[in-house]
């Protein structure tokens, strides 16, 4: 019998992760009916982290409604967590101020605010949490947490004393950081930030240049963004503190807009993704026993390798010899370079030239006739393969 893993990633703003295993799963059985297959869809701190965390460890959702990234009051979630320990809440970034709640007309990146997300820590805070687990991704922001500490109390002033106003490019007039306001009890619970460590705030690769334009900002925005996170960063270094972190360059400071960099500021550890959230998933046992694994992600690119979970879910696999195949939306640029992570073959799921709302429409449909189509071509392969064997072994036996 055939073992398969399906171990993919949400495709933004279209499916979950356990939407993308389920359809990879469909198609995989068109080919196999028969087949074991292990579905585990994964998280990497951004939608669905919460609820995911949550059913792993028999916790549970609180429901809220915060201040979501264009301002606008929306229903929002955090978690708290079962089994041992200390009180431990889960809060996804992406619930308050993800991209998905901010609609296409408005997508600028210096106007969105993580407000909402110093709100669902108060919450926790409230609830009684000891330990508060942040999860970094899927953001519409790029305000470098200025919001979230907004929200915690801290007071943003200009040149004249007068508060500044939400968003990245309000940053840009920031003078001085009042912390007096800052909530007292965060000195005492353990804050943890699982987030790409390959994401800096500042510079030629940081959060504003590489990811500004996909939250909506033009390349001369980006470039002030940037400006603007940097005199943020010297200002909390100054201000508030930073944790033993380089706040403009130091890994995962530009996790979720920068919202690692301001966290940090409060004495939050920032801590790589993977070795935070897969301890709650029991993948390396399943890709031990398997024979094949499928992964997926929106997009294989060059930021594939840099910490995103095709590339992570792939270094596994690679430790018990397993073969890996990747399904994506879209093959970008210099996508060759997950070559070099363990993916042994990518492929696109689109059969044809399409819109992005037709794609994202109907990707469920796409990702089972790509994995369909990628499972019967590898099928054809091995028995080709097998063929020259037997053909072999009658030549020279």
């Amino acid at each position: 019998m055939l073992r398969i893993v399906v171990a993919p990633s949400g495709f933004k703003e279209s499916l979950t992760a356990e939407e993308v295993a389920e359809a990879i799963a469909r198609g995989v059985r068109r080919v196999v009916p028969d087949a074991a297959i292990d579905m585990v869809p994964l998280i990497d701190g951004g939608e669905g982290t919460a609820a995911a965390l949550a059913q792993a460890t028999g916790g549970h959702l609180v429901k809220r409604v915060t201040t979501g990234p264009t301002g606008e009051r929306v229903r929002s979630h955090f978690a708290i967590m079962g089994g041992p320990g200390p009180r431990t809440a889960v809060v996804e970034m992406a619930a308050t101020a993800g991209l998905r709640l901010v609609p296409g007309d408005e997508r600028d990146p210096g106007r969105t605010t993580t407000y909402g997300v110093g709100e669902l820590i108060t919450a926790a805070l409230d609830a009684g949490a000891r330990r508060i687990l942040v999860g970094c991704g899927d953001s519409g922001t790029s305000d470098g947490g200025a919001g979230a500490l907004q929200a915690l109390g801290a007071r943003l002033q200009d040149a004249g004393g007068a508060e500044i106003g939400r968003g990245g490019a309000a940053l840009a007039r920031l003078h001085r950081i009042d912390p007096a306001g800052l909530d007292p009890r965060l000195s005492r619970t353990e804050l943890l930030v699982a987030c790409n460590p390959w994401n800096l705030l500042c510079g030629e690769s940081g959060v504003a240049r590489v990811f500004g334009p996909q939250k909506g900002a033009t390349p001369e925005q980006a470039e002030l963004l940037d400006k603007a996170l940097c005199r943020w960063a010297d200002v909390l270094e100054r201000d508030v503190g930073h944790g033993g972190v380089d706040l403009r360059t130091g890994p995962g400071t530009g996790a979720s807009g920068g919202l690692g960099a301001g966290l940090a500021a409060l004495g939050a550890r920032l801590l790589p993704r993977f070795d935070v959230l897969l301890d709650y998933v029991d993948l390396d046992r399943l890709l031990a026993r398997s024979d094949l694994v499928f992964t997926a992600e929106g997009a294989i690119d060059f930021q594939t390798s840099r910490g995103k979970i095709p590339a992570e879910v792939a270094r596994r696999a690679k430790r018990y010899d397993k073969p890996v195949l990747a399904l994506a939306g879209t093959i970008g640029t210099d996508a060759h370079l997950a070559y070099g992570c363990g993916i042994d073959a990518f492929t696109s799921i689109l059969p044809a030239p399409v819109g992005l709302a037709e794609a994202m429409s109907r990707g469920a449909e796409f990702l089972s006739d790509g994995a369909e189509r990628a499972l019967r071509v590898l099928l054809l392969g091995t028995y080709l393969t097998s063929v020259a064997r037997r053909r072999l072994a009658q030549a020279y036996g």
